[in-house]
């Protein structure tokens, strides 16, 4: 049991990690806050992007990661 869950903790902590790498980085800097992103188009389409699904998708695979851990915890 605990190496099956230990294998699924090292996948997931590959997917975190190819899902980080593949994220566009959120540098806009002082000229995106000056700007108002907040009115151009894509920040109005930004749910449906592909970077907030893999904002999302590092957030669920971060929450299974540390839950996977805390269980590997209480069996050790």
């Amino acid at each position: 049991m605990e190496l099956f869950i230990t294998i699924l903790q090292v996948l997931c902590g590959l997917a975190i990690i190819v899902v980080v790498l593949v994220q566009s980085g959120k540098s806009a800097g002082l000229s995106g806050a000056i700007g108002g992103v907040a009115d151009s188009f894509l920040a109005k389409n930004k749910a449906k992007s592909l970077d907030a699904k893999l904002a999302r998708a590092t957030k669920w695979i971060g929450a299974v990661f540390l839950i996977l851990t805390l269980i590997l915890l209480i069996l050790g």
